[in-house]
């Protein structure tokens, strides 16, 4: 086993539990769904949060799979998960503590804990950021990468729009700001995707 196997094994179990617990969050409330408004402020966050996950885990290999193993990198990783999981655990509400007959308003969750969750999100990603600067002024393939003005367009219009998602005192101006943050995730994910459809095996070439 590698060294970045090794990391790897600890870093995915961690990034893996708050998948189980962002789908599991969905699971209860589709068995509760008699009495959920849902709304659809939680289920955009949820998607949000869901492809950023993702998003990291693939990070991860970019980042980290040249990187020696030490405890830091460990530390690391351990703080960039469990940020995720925190925002996982929060983006659905715990329905079966909210009161056997209550009626649970996804919308009205949203609105009470969008300050952790995207302040999480917000954390996780300036985590890597900061990693990228820093090894940046150590490697010359993380110089070219920390260089790149597309790349800082991209974290800015991410900062920003987390930012101004999770504090921003108008109703309105939040809820655009997750529109934006949200099809700008899911535009990257189009832009994989046609990546995906390049490859050999899908088109019969190479």
């Amino acid at each position: 086993m590698s060294a970045f196997e090794f990391f790897f094994s600890f870093y995915g179990l961690l990034l893996g539990l708050s998948v189980a617990e962002l789908v599991g969050g969905f699971a209860r409330v589709l068995h509760e769904r008699e009495r959920i408004r849902f709304g659809w402020l939680t289920p955009a966050l949820a998607l949000f949060v869901a492809i950023d996950i993702a998003t990291f885990w693939n990070q991860a290999w970019v980042i980290f799979r040249g990187a020696p193993f030490n405890t830091f990198l460990l530390l690391v990783s351990l703080s960039i998960a469990a940020t995720f999981y925190v925002a996982a655990s929060v983006t659905f509400p715990r329905v079966s503590a909210e009161g056997a007959h209550e009626r649970v308003d996804l919308d009205a969750h949203f609105w009470a804990h969008r300050k952790l969750v995207f302040s999480c999100i917000l954390g996780a990603n300036l985590i890597v950021a900061v990693m990228v600067v820093i090894l940046g002024q150590a490697d010359p393939g993380f110089a070219k990468l920390a260089g790149s003005v597309t790349l800082w367009i991209g974290v800015g219009i991410f900062v920003v729009g987390t930012a101004t998602a999770a504090f921003a005192p108008w109703r309105s101006v939040a809820v655009g700001a997750l529109a934006v943050v949200l099809l700008y995730s899911l535009w990257q994910m189009a832009r994989s995707a046609a990546a995906l459809t390049a490859w050999g095996p899908v088109t019969g070439g190479g």
